[in-house]
């Protein structure tokens, strides 16, 4: 009987502390839009949706935080000098605060100086697996940039990335927020060639 108890017990303790070494599974998910060489190194976070606390699911070593899929349908990766924009959109969110009244209240933050822009090349990375939306999208931060300053078109390519062959584009030309849509093809992530 005495032999049967340890054994159990050791059974019990196996069992526990195996799951207590079990990673989250949103720590995978979150890290999913980036290069191979900076998944390791991303710290990874979740904001609670009643409050908009920040919680730290995995500390990271580089200077990219990602978070897992949003209520959106995307899984997001920045650098961590977005992390302030992220924290008080969480926190609006939270408050029951519209879409518009969240981007009002982050470039009022911007205008501020509360809220750094991000600088000229700063990367993001998008995941989503809705077949409707381009799967996996990289976003290149170029401020105030135009086409006549950094050579790329404004013609969207939503429907050709959807379709396997995006290109890139610039959005918001000449403006705080322009930015580079790389939409990556010929991944097992991306969309599909239609």
């Amino acid at each position: 009987m005495k032999l049967l108890c340890s054994a159990a017990a050791v059974l019990l303790m196996t069992v526990a502390s195996a799951s207590a070494q079990m990673p989250d599974p949103r720590i995978a998910e979150a890290i999913k839009p980036l290069p191979e060489d900076l998944k390791a190194g991303a710290t990874v976070v979740a904001y609670d949706k009643a409050t908009g606390a920040r919680q730290v699911l995995r500390q990271g070593a580089n200077d990219i935080e990602c978070q897992p899929k949003a209520e959106d349908g995307f899984v997001r990766c920045y650098n961590k000098i977005l992390a302030p924009r992220r924290d008080l959109e969480a926190k609006l969110k939270a408050e029951k605060k519209s879409d518009k009244e969240v981007a009002d209240a982050v470039a009022a933050a911007r205008t501020a100086g509360t809220i750094k822009s991000p600088p000229f090349g700063a990367m993001s990375y998008r995941y989503s697996d809705d077949p409707e939306r381009i799967k996996l999208l990289w976003v290149m931060s170029v401020p105030n940039a135009t086409p006549a300053t950094i050579g790329v078109s404004t013609k969207s390519q939503r429907d050709a990335a959807l379709a396997g062959h995006g290109m890139p584009w610039l959005m918001l030309s000449g403006t705080p927020g322009a930015h580079v849509m790389i939409p990556i093809n010929a991944t097992p992530l991306s969309n599909t060639s239609k």
